[in-house]
């Protein structure tokens, strides 16, 4: 392999808040910070063996769908179970078709994400 993927990166108003709901939500163990050479402060979240969610911080909020999106699968509890503590974590249920296995749901900022069974 050529190439590999260090980070995936979230555009977001409030950084440090969403990054705090991504690191409960996924439990990544290390938080870093960085400002780059225009003063912007970025969060990162890291884990060893996975590719970093880096949040950085924009002054527009969102707007249409997402183009990428993460799909999640609970590695402890049942999907419902998982839907649940992430809604109690401030995530919000947008679609739950009975034809899909998996649930849409949006983060605190409004992107989108999956919700699938655990594996």
């Amino acid at each position: 392999m050529r190439t590999r993927m260090l980070a995936v990166a979230v555009d977001c108003r409030e950084a440090e808040a969403l990054a705090a709901f991504w690191k409960e939500a996924l439990g990544y163990p290390e938080t870093e910070r960085w400002t780059d050479g225009h003063g912007v402060t970025y969060v990162e979240l890291k884990s060893p063996d996975v590719p970093s969610l880096l949040f950085q911080p924009v002054p527009e909020g969102k707007s249409g769908k997402n183009r990428l999106h993460l799909d999640l699968a609970p590695t402890e509890l049942e999907q419902r179970e998982e839907v649940a503590r992430l809604v109690s974590l401030g995530a919000r249920v947008v679609e739950d078709p009975e034809s899909d296995d998996w649930v849409v749901m949006a983060d605190p900022e409004d992107n989108e994400f999956c919700v699938l069974p655990r594996r």
